[in-house]
């Protein structure tokens, strides 16, 4: 006879709560884009989430404060050609965001203090100069005004 070993484990006996559906936000088309990023950028007054969009890339930049069902005509941040690929809240500045995208180039966009009413399709800077897809983006954490940008090797170059 074979004698049962059952490991011990201090998570053994915990379990977890689903928050309540207006703590969430719910209904946000994610990208589907295949790329190594989160998606999403959280600093303390807003949540910015790549979203799946015609004609280009876009994300949603949501007060955190507006939990719940996010309508569909919830206005976007979407100045760029190409689907966007990473986006990074800058650390001295809460009003201040910036996104890389296929479309090899990386725009710095500056958030009204209570969000966004209406779309916002021009950025404050646009930095070019990238061959390739940007796909990582990255503030300095404690130098203002760095702004690190990569792209990923890819054999399809943007032209």
């Amino acid at each position: 006879m074979f004698k049962r070993v059952v490991r011990q484990s201090k998570f053994r006996h915990v379990f977890g709560q689903a928050v309540k559906n207006d703590q969430c936000y719910d209904d946000i088309r994610v990208s589907r884009v295949t790329w190594d990023s989160a998606f999403c950028a959280v600093n303390s007054k807003f949540v910015a989430v790549i979203v799946e969009a015609s004609g280009g890339g876009a994300f949603m930049v949501l007060p955190l404060h507006k939990t719940g069902r996010i309508d569909k005509a919830y206005p976007t941040v979407c100045g760029h050609t190409g689907p966007v690929l990473d986006i990074d809240w800058c650390p001295h500045n809460d009003q201040v965001i910036a996104s890389g995208s296929e479309d090899c180039t990386v725009m710095v966009w500056q958030i009204p203090e209570n969000g966004l009413v209406t779309s916002m399709p021009e950025p404050v800077v646009v930095l070019e100069g990238h061959s390739k897809r940007v796909g990582i983006i990255t503030w300095h954490p404690t130098a203002r005004n760095i702004l690190l940008s990569a792209d990923k090797f890819h054999p399809n170059t943007c032209s």
